[in-house]
């Protein structure tokens, strides 16, 4: 959601009026604490409220223009900065979700934040910062530490010296009681229908609002239901006609089993069972057809022959 044009700090973050307030006084104050939880739901303008502080605390009129600045914070090219993602291991080389998925691995497990990539924070802080005031960390997804990497962060969010954390997540009970209580904490809240219809025209995504499918899914996240939709997009059109419709016959669902197993990897089978699920309760509202569906998720998850878990699951649908 970067703009091209130069925006003040904040610009682009609607609905989180609490968390723009608590965080300008901070800087304003000059009482800024030694590491924040952005807490709340993914989607909601959590790292653009990150961006937002990051531009507060490093903008200085005399060195690099505001246009600069932002572009540099936004691309992770600031050498204050030092912006943390889950990865997974490949190789021996890190990669995170979005390099793996450019790489084309298909991934079981999910990325989590690494114990050598904390070790990597350590060393960065262990430096004075080269141009701002102070260094800024960012650990997105921080609910993803292991034990080990958390244990290992502790020591570092006792003694930051010059520099500010964040850590996002999705809330306090996500992560160790004890790194909650060294972080001060930044809710952040699901948005209302007018400020989602806000941010998905600013970001050119207002036709999402025609699908109340996708709207359902997102819960009151602009970013989720962004996703959502991407992921729409990438099903063909052909297919989802299909699946909209109950099979009729018990070809028809062997078919259509057999086609969903085909085209959709894991992951995107289960995505399309979530989908189903509010598109089948908005047009018929069945409480039968959410449980099926929900059992599909189960045997899907426990690595049950898809095709297998959809000619059962689409029988049951169809009553064929």
């Amino acid at each position: 959601m970067v703009n091209s044009v130069v925006s003040p700090p904040f610009a682009d973050l609607v609905g989180q009026t609490q968390a723009i307030e608590l965080l300008t006084r901070a800087v304003v104050q000059n009482r800024l604490a030694p590491a924040y939880l952005f807490a709340g739901p993914e989607g909601v303008g959590r790292s653009l409220a990150a961006y937002g502080l990051i531009e507060l605390l490093f903008d200085n009129p005399a060195s690099t223009p505001l246009k600069g600045l932002q572009q540099r914070i936004r691309q992770h090219n600031h050498p204050d900065l030092f912006w943390v993602e889950p990865t997974y291991l490949h190789q021996g080389k890190r990669l995170t979700a979005a390099e793996a998925a450019e790489a084309g691995l298909k991934r079981k497990g999910s990325p989590i934040i690494r114990l050598d990539q904390i070790r990597e924070i350590t060393r960065f802080l262990g430096r004075p910062p080269l141009e701002a005031a102070r260094s800024v960390v960012v650990i997105e997804q921080a609910e993803t530490m292991p034990d080990a990497a958390a244990n290992a962060l502790l020591k570092t969010l006792e003694e930051p010296g010059q520099a500010t954390l964040i850590l996002i997540a999705p809330g306090v009970e996500s992560l160790l009681p004890t790194l909650v209580s060294r972080c001060q904490r930044i809710p952040f809240y699901r948005l209302s229908a007018e400020a989602i219809a806000q941010v998905l025209a600013q970001t050119e995504y207002a036709e999402i609002l025609q699908h109340p499918e996708v709207l359902a899914l997102a819960q009151g996240s602009p970013g989720e239901a962004i996703a959502h939709w991407q992921q729409l997009q990438a099903i063909s059109q052909d297919l989802l006609n299909l699946v909209r419709q109950l099979p009729t016959s018990l070809r028809g669902a062997l078919d259509l089993a057999r086609t969903i197993a085909k085209e959709l990897d894991t992951e995107a089978q289960l995505w399309l069972i979530d989908y189903l699920q509010q598109h089948y309760w908005q047009e018929q509202g069945q409480p039968a057809h959410l449980n099926s569906l929900e059992q599909a998720r189960r045997y899907l998850l426990q690595y049950v022959q898809p095709r297998l878990v959809w000619e059962v699951t689409l029988m049951q649908l169809g009553n064929v």
